[in-house]
């Protein structure tokens, strides 16, 4: 009995021996903006102590492109951190910036203790000027308000006249598919925790596209819209329909989705793979709905019913928008 107990000390103090501690390292923050040639800090925060000095390198990734702090010139060279045994103390980090550009900095180590390094990485975006930051912010919510705005001209329109002769009834029906199929992708994408999931399992360093003003620009749209075809129901529309061209198009648009959906439920595709499906949609939607109204409008030689009010927000939108993007293109060293 007593040489079985010595066994059963003797393979514990073994085990404790050789089993090797897991320790996690993570950043104080995910996410981080410079201007060149700003100097900010963060932290290297391990989850408890090692019990072997560890040697942390510094990796970034461009893309799918990972490769030692080294090579690259956005930032200066990181140096090695080493974290003593015994301790848990955060380690500081400082990033100093050189060239505009976006980049993920990881870590890497031989350490077998450190466990899930490819979980820990921080997304630093670099500009030229703090001025151009603030003013795409304001750019894009003058054009989320423009954009908003823009659907009201026409019901008010609508309502003066007490008619909808010279609205077409081909972009109402692709506006409500367009706007319906956007709501689903930012809905989604936004509350619905197993496709986020999906997105991180793909993008698993990037940020979820879909914001709440998406969300709320996206279901704003659908309300008004819907708003505006309950008009054509009230109010005088002189034998306006819809074209058996846009009914073919809008029911193979309804046919796709209805089969992807099929696809989901079999588990062929993912949730987040279904999602895309209506962004095609959408993105097919905006390519072509104002070609009936123009359309209309050359051959009635006129645009009475039409609101210029409605075109003139909506290109103001678009305008900002691009605008928006060539100055984040510049301001990120892309241009």
């Amino acid at each position: 009995m007593t040489a079985f107990f010595l066994s059963v000390v003797l393979f514990t103090l073994l085990l404790n021996l050789t089993q090797v501690s897991s320790v996690t390292l993570t950043f104080s923050k995910t996410d981080l903006t410079l201007i060149i040639p700003e100097t900010k800090s963060l932290w290297l925060v391990p989850s408890g102590p090692l019990k072997e000095t560890a040697v942390v390198l510094f990796t970034y990734e461009i893309g799918d492109d990972i490769k030692y702090t080294e090579d690259h010139d956005l930032l200066h060279i990181l140096p090695n951190v080493t974290i003593a045994a015994n301790s848990s103390l955060t380690v500081k980090i400082n990033f100093t910036a050189d060239h505009a550009g976006s980049i993920n900095v990881g870590v890497n180590s031989s350490s077998l203790e450190l466990t899930g390094l490819e979980s820990s990485f921080v997304r630093l975006s670099i500009f030229h000027s703090s001025a151009i930051v603030y003013i795409n912010i304001v750019i894009g919510w003058i054009y989320f308000a423009a954009w908003s705005v823009s659907f009201y001209p026409q019901v008010y329109e609508n309502w003066k006249r007490k008619s909808v002769i010279g609205l077409n009834f081909d972009f109402l029906a692709y506006n409500i598919t367009g706007f319906i199929a956007y709501s689903f992708f930012n809905v989604g994408l936004f509350w619905f925790k197993s496709i986020q999931d999906d997105y991180k399992s793909s993008h698993p360093r990037g940020i979820n596209p879909v914001q709440l003003n998406d969300v709320i620009f996206a279901l704003h749209a659908v309300f008004v819209t819907i708003i505006t075809i309950c008009q054509c129901c009230m109010y005088e529309r002189g034998g306006q329909r819809i074209s058996k061209i846009s009914c073919i198009l809008l029911v193979l648009a309804w046919l796709f989705i209805l089969v992807t959906l099929f696809l989901a439920v079999g588990k062929v595709i993912t949730w987040l793979s279904y999602l895309y499906c209506f962004s095609y949609v959408k993105l097919g939607v905006t390519l072509i709905k104002y070609v009936p109204q123009a359309y209309m409008n050359y051959k009635r030689k006129s645009t009475v019913g039409w609101s210029i009010g409605n075109v003139l927000l909506d290109f103001t939108g678009g305008s900002l928008s691009l605008l928006q993007m060539f100055l984040l293109a510049y301001n990120s060293g892309k241009c």
